[in-house]
């Protein structure tokens, strides 16, 4: 839960239209060219003062759970547009200090490129940081990061998420390299690509890579049938 707009529950000036006791946070996995990246916002309020958070906070009584985690992820962040996926409740009892909050927390993946952010009511600041190296977190938000890294890490190997953030066209090397950023670990180039040619997951478009400054890859595209197949029933893509 973000308290850069969350004051302290026992303020009278807490809106009484929110729920005290529950919050949404928000996890949006940003592929930033060959990274994995995680949005976060910085704090403002006196307790945590320049410490980051997940873009989240308080749910008004009268919104569903969802339409607040994209109310609030476009306030904070100016990021609209995304699907949102529910990750996981997270209740532990000292997660928030001297009061008793339950956070719901939703989670997407998309293309950090893709997206303006504007810091919005009190974040002072919002920005993309490696899910490698992230900075100082307030409460239990490093633990909600490395749930939503494990449960994403699962899907990439069982479902084709993130396959829409590449290209239409797109080569072989260029699909390594998602896998690659979101596994956070190298893969052997033959073996990865017998493995996905296995699946028979993509088409060949008789095409080759134009203007690059190294021998041209071919290109590929997803076989719409194959990919609508996979979505349903899954695959197994082990490492």
């Amino acid at each position: 839960m973000s308290t850069s707009h969350i004051p302290n529950t026992k303020s009278p000036s807490l809106p009484e239209h929110v729920i005290k006791a529950l919050s949404i946070d928000n996890l949006i996995f940003g592929l930033d060219e060959d990274e994995l990246k995680i949005l976060l916002v910085r704090q403002t309020d006196p307790m945590h003062q320049g410490k980051w958070a997940l873009p989240g906070g308080w749910i008004r009584y009268d919104e569903n759970l969802r339409d607040a985690a994209y109310r609030l992820l476009e306030e904070l962040t100016g990021i609209r547009d995304v699907y949102l996926e529910q990750l996981k409740t997270f209740g532990r009892v000292d997660r928030f200090p001297n009061e008793r909050v339950v956070t719901v927390a939703y989670y997407a993946l998309v293309s950090a490129d893709n997206f303006s952010l504007v810091a919005g009511q009190t974040a002072e600041e919002v920005n993309w940081q490696s899910v490698n190296k992230l900075p100082e977190l307030v409460y239990d938000h490093a633990e909600i990061i490395a749930h939503g890294l494990t449960v994403l890490r699962h899907q990439v190997c069982h479902q084709p998420i993130g396959f829409n953030l590449l290209p239409e066209k797109f080569t072989l090397l260029q699909l390594q390299a998602l896998y690659e950023a979101i596994l956070n670990i190298k893969l052997d180039k033959p073996n990865f690509r017998r493995k996905i040619m296995k699946m028979n997951l993509l088409s060949p478009c008789n095409e080759k890579q134009q203007g690059v400054p190294h021998r041209a890859a071919n290109l590929y595209t997803f076989d719409a049938a194959a990919y609508e197949q996979l979505s349903q029933s899954g695959f197994s893509f082990e490492i």
